[in-house]
């Protein structure tokens, strides 16, 4: 049962078809992917194209993805529908340089990171962040599936980017908020009150004003929430609009049947309603700073101590394709930055960084031991490993971090893979191969009665 509330606000609200949104809402939800095309060049069988969105498709079923070895390589990534319409909004957006530097503030659990570190491509930079600790765990699990060499992970109040002002040519906000558009969900209706979406008002307004300074003068702001509540979309735009200058940009939707244009005193949004389209409920706009931004002085500082040794630099060279000038040691970690040394540098200087870029090894007396990162990373040499192909069974087994036995597999280092793909390192010592899938992340599902129904198919 939907809350009473709730059921008597959206009767007033003059785009919305309150009989029908209530309807649809009491349909299932739509079931949603969007492909990697760096690492996958297949599409999933008999299903629709999401229409905002290249790489994305609907399933008439929900698989097992924990199960699914292809998932875990990053090849796909399961993400609401409606979300996929930031792939239209950065198409249609005019002005930006050449080379932009991107922030995803509220980046967990990593679909929207995901995909705009697709499409702003590897010389661009997109630092994902996110507040709690556990939560940018999981964003930094998601991005190094996905495996790109764009993106590292900061976990900061919203706040610290004042830090960095003038910094970020593009902003996305996608709002923490009191969730309507995810009511097919009943923990979504549990946990809604009247109380609880005027809280998430004032607190995206604090989010908003406190990550504006950080955009750059002409620089994009990309708002979004999952929620119906004008007090927590269209209300908050023209509010931020009333203390900043900013201009509302407007979006052409004429090549996508349902979705709803708002226009609020000026305010252009964007509604995705059940019923009118398939997937869940959704608002965005966008907004392009007008006033001028004052940006920090940045002095670059001396980082000798951070410098890899002549030997690192050829181990990472035979093993990837990352620039030298990108390398740092860390420690006993050498990393490849997604970035210039000097932006890494002030990113460091300020934010707390929880996954640096990508990490490509350990170094342990003169051992370099390869990083399941680099197995994911889209930067990974084909050559420089040889490779053991496997069967579900076997890449199930390797997931659990399960005992299993490699037939035929060269002394050393190897990279697993199935269906060609990577799904990362063993390390065949010759009476037994080590498994060196991340412990935190092994799967803990029974796999004794693995079906070919449980996965998705492909084409």
């Amino acid at each position: 049962m939907l809350p009473d509330d709730f059921i008597n606000r959206i009767a007033g609200q003059k785009y919305l078809n309150p009989e029908a949104l209530l309807n649809a809402l009491d349909e299932p939800s739509p079931v949603s992917i969007r492909v990697n095309p760096a690492k996958w060049d297949k599409k999933p069988l008999n299903d629709g194209s999401v229409p905002w969105c290249k790489t994305g498709y609907y399933l008439s079923d929900r698989p097992s993805y924990t199960l699914d070895p292809i998932f875990h390589s990053g090849c796909y990534y399961p993400q609401e529908a409606s979300s996929m319409f930031l792939e239209e909004v950065l198409r249609q957006t005019e002005g930006l340089p050449e080379r932009i530097k991107v922030l995803d503030l509220c980046g967990a659990p990593g679909g929207k990171s995901t995909h705009l570190s697709q499409l702003i491509g590897e010389k661009n930079l997109l630092v994902a962040n996110e507040v709690i600790r556990q939560r940018a765990a999981v964003l930094s699990e998601t991005l190094t599936k996905w495996g790109s060499s764009n993106a590292l992970v900061t976990q900061n109040d919203p706040a610290l980017f004042g830090r960095l002002p003038g910094f970020f040519d593009v902003i996305l906000v996608d709002a923490p908020c009191s969730g309507e558009g995810m009511f097919r969900n009943s923990v979504a209706i549990n946990e809604w009150s009247a109380e609880n979406t005027a809280h998430c008002s004032v607190r995206q307004k604090r989010i908003l004003m406190d990550v504006w300074p950080a955009l750059k003068q002409d620089g994009i702001l990309i708002y979004s929430t999952c929620t119906f509540n004008p007090g927590e979309n269209e209300e908050n735009i023209k509010w931020l609009t009333d203390k900043q200058e900013a201009e509302c940009v407007r979006i052409n939707i004429s090549d996508f049947a349902g979705i709803t244009e708002i226009d609020y005193q000026g305010i252009f949004g964007y509604g995705f309603y059940p019923g009118k389209t398939r997937g869940e409920g959704f608002f965005i706009s966008v907004l392009r700073k007008t006033g001028s931004q004052e940006t920090k002085p940045f002095r670059s500082q001396k980082i000798s101590e951070l410098k890899p040794g002549k030997t690192d630099l050829e181990v990472a060279g035979r093993w990837s394709d990352f620039p030298k000038e990108r390398l740092l040691k860390w420690g006993d970690e050498l990393f490849a930055v997604p970035c210039e040394m000097d932006d890494y540098l002030q990113l460091f200087q300020n934010l707390k960084i929880v996954k640096t870029g990508t990490r490509i090894c350990n170094v342990k007396k003169n051992n370099y031991l390869p990083s399941h990162e680099l197995a994911l990373s889209q930067k990974l040499r084909k050559d420089a490993f040889p490779h053991s192909e496997v069967d579900l069974q076997g890449a199930v087994s390797y997931l659990r971090r399960d005992n299993f036995v490699l037939q035929n597999a060269a002394p050393g280092w190897n990279i697993l893979t199935f269906n060609g793909i990577n799904i990362g390192f063993v390390n065949n010592i010759g009476n037994r191969v080590n498994n060196y899938f991340p412990m935190e992340w092994r799967i803990r599902l029974d796999a004794s009665s693995l079906s070919k129904a449980l996965f998705l198919g492909w084409q």
